[in-house]
């Protein structure tokens, strides 16, 4: 079992991996809790957002939609690698989604096919939204991808997560039938999933060679 980090604890941890953090309005008690139970959380769920625009994708999965309460997410990463913290709590990211998928992720062991939607996922897994088109065209920066990695890690870390498998960080098609997120030109879920494990090798403030600088000096 594992319980969600604190407010405090979700921001530092972020910053101690070397993410580029910004607090968005009255993010830390931010939350769709009334709507149901948050944790015990079991890994991380990443998506794209389908917009353009980081002030106006930041806004939206704040606010939400008229069919959908925010927020739609915990955080939302830009193309330049900033992740903007916009919830603390249950969000309305994941959805319903395969029960064998999260028994999955939560023994850290390789995914099966995404076939049912039995189970909701709002208790169980961190949202990152990551600003991308989601046409199959619109790129990842490095820098995007980078802070996707440290985001994710971050989390793992924090909660003990990655140390017999790679699968606490999972798209969102692959929790849920039919659906595409995330995609495009610069990404790769088993990428990212190997970076994962590579920084958590390492101590929170390690930084791969190759790798663009996050913290704005």
């Amino acid at each position: 079992m594992a319980t969600p980090l604190t407010a405090d604890q979700f921001l530092h941890t972020l910053e101690d991996e070397g993410v580029d953090v910004v607090e968005h309005a009255s993010w830390s008690t931010h939350n769709r809790d009334s709507a149901g139970p948050w944790g015990p959380v079991r890994g991380v769920m990443l998506h794209h957002t389908a917009t353009s625009g980081t002030d106006s994708t930041v806004d939206l999965c704040y606010e939400g939609r008229p069919d959908l309460p925010g927020p739609l997410c915990h955080g939302v990463i830009a193309k330049d690698g900033t992740v903007h913290l916009v919830g603390h709590g249950r969000a309305n990211h994941a959805g319903s989604g395969d029960g064998d998928v999260l028994a999955a992720v939560a023994a850290e062991k390789p995914l099966p096919g995404a076939g049912h939607a039995d189970t909701d996922g709002n208790p169980h897994f961190y949202g990152w939204e990551c600003v991308n088109l989601g046409d199959g065209e619109d790129s990842w920066p490095a820098e995007q991808v980078e802070a996707i990695v440290r985001a994710s890690a971050a989390l793992c870390r924090a909660h003990g997560w990655g140390k017999t498998g790679e699968t606490s960080v999972i798209g969102h098609l692959e929790w849920q039938p039919g659906k595409i997120d995330p995609r495009g030109p610069g990404l790769s879920l088993d990428d990212i999933r190997a970076r994962v494990r590579d920084r958590l090798g390492h101590g929170a403030d390690w930084s791969p060679g190759n790798a663009p600088s996050l913290i704005q000096t």
